[in-house]
């Protein structure tokens, strides 16, 4: 954290310090934390957030919209989109902010792209470089970008467009989103529903699931190199072992369910425990926020472990139709064999993949996990190609 950091409040309507309490009567509230580097990221936001907070208002007045900002770079410079994001994330957390944009004037890599701005829906922060933004129109194109980001970070796809039922009823399901996400944060965990009985209730399962949406998990499977090989190698070895042909015939369907979801488990709380993707549980922490954190980042990691099991099964599946033939097969098992006798041999194989998968996910780096988590949205442009 910088030692030179200083802290700006926006005075603009709707745009009040993030300890303020007072709300127009029957609105929510939502602070957008808008966190700006020093030298140009914070000359860009000083005019940036009563703009960004008046628009806001403007487009979804069901809510009163604040903006307080705070001039701090967060980290020491080089460094990585996925440190930035946490830096941005224990501020908020600190603030007690909804949402967090980080103004920043580093340029933004994830993996091997640059981009003009990154989102994690699952943090409720964003961050924008200002020199993917191009030398031109720099204010209104941070404008633009920043409230695309607040679409993504609430779980709605930014700069859709659509016809006018399909737009409205867009536009109804991010608003009730938005009330949802104020009351959560709003909440005095002493008293009302907490915890799994908060989570269980409509507006937050709603919420939930527009988040691990927005994160689009199945991208998961694809960023776990490691793990994906790792996985593959064991597959490959349990394919042409005759013993696990004899012992897959032999399990049964519940006892093959059984290691598939253990192998699951294991693999999504390798993951979490390896990276540390758990938020826990502080005085100045908010439990339903907490939880909602820790749901979303499960769910994402669950649907991710998930498309890459049933991707593994295929290929287990194709593979022990091209390697076994159901001679070799019904000799090795002294039955006939059918189509069950090559699923189970897949699903047995599979579990066993998953299992190698897990250790192999040790062995990924904590910002590939993280970034695989993240999501991506038009604003999220190659800067090479500018924006006009």
């Amino acid at each position: 954290m910088s030692s030179e950091s200083a802290r700006i409040s926006s005075e603009a309507p709707g745009n009040r310090d993030p300890g303020s309490t007072s709300t127009a009567p029957g609105r929510a509230r939502i602070a957008v934390g808008l966190l700006a580097a020093p030298d140009l990221p914070a000359e860009v936001a000083e005019s940036l957030a009563p703009e960004l907070s008046m628009r806001l208002n403007e487009l979804y007045p069901e809510v009163e919209w604040a903006v307080p900002l705070e001039i701090d770079g967060l980290v020491v410079p080089p460094t990585s989109t996925t440190e930035l994001i946490d830096a941005a994330h224990e501020r908020l957390l600190g603030q007690d902010w909804e949402l967090a944009l980080a103004l920043t004037d580093l340029p933004l890599r994830v993996g091997r792209r640059t981009v003009v701005a990154h989102a994690s829906p699952t943090h409720r922060v964003a961050v924008i470089s200002l020199p993917g933004l191009g030398p031109a129109r720099l204010r209104p194109k941070a404008l633009e970008t920043a409230i695309g980001m607040v679409r993504v970070l609430t779980g709605e796809a930014a700069g859709a467009e659509s016809g006018d039922g399909e737009g409205s009823a867009r536009r109804t399901r991010m608003r009730r989103r938005l009330v949802e996400l104020a009351d959560l944060a709003d909440q005095d965990p002493t008293r009302g529903p907490t915890g799994l009985a908060a989570l269980s209730r409509g507006g937050r399962l709603r919420l939930l699931i527009g988040m691990v949406r927005a994160n689009r998990p199945w991208r998961l499977a694809v960023r776990l190199y490691r793990a994906l090989v790792a996985a593959l190698a064991v597959a490959a070895f349990a394919l042409v072992t005759p013993d696990l042909w004899r012992i897959s015939a032999s399990l049964g369907t519940v006892r093959l369910a059984a290691i598939g979801i253990l192998a699951i488990a294991f693999t999504v709380l390798s993951l979490i425990g390896a990276h540390g993707l758990w938020e826990r549980r502080g005085a100045s922490k908010a439990e339903d926020q907490v939880l909602l954190f820790n749901a979303a980042t499960a769910a994402t990691l669950l649907l991710g472990v998930l498309s890459l099991y049933l991707a593994l099964f295929l290929f287990s599946l194709a593979g022990a139709g091209l390697l076994i033939t159901p001679d070799l097969l019904s000799k090795e098992l002294s039955s006939d064999v059918s189509l069950a006798d090559y699923a189970s041999l897949a699903w047995l194989a599979t579990s066993l993949a998953m299992i190698g998968g897990a250790l192999g996910a040790g062995l990924e780096t904590a910002e590939a996990v993280r970034e695989a988590a993240y999501a991506y949205r038009p604003e999220e442009q190659r800067a090479d190609e500018g924006l006009e």
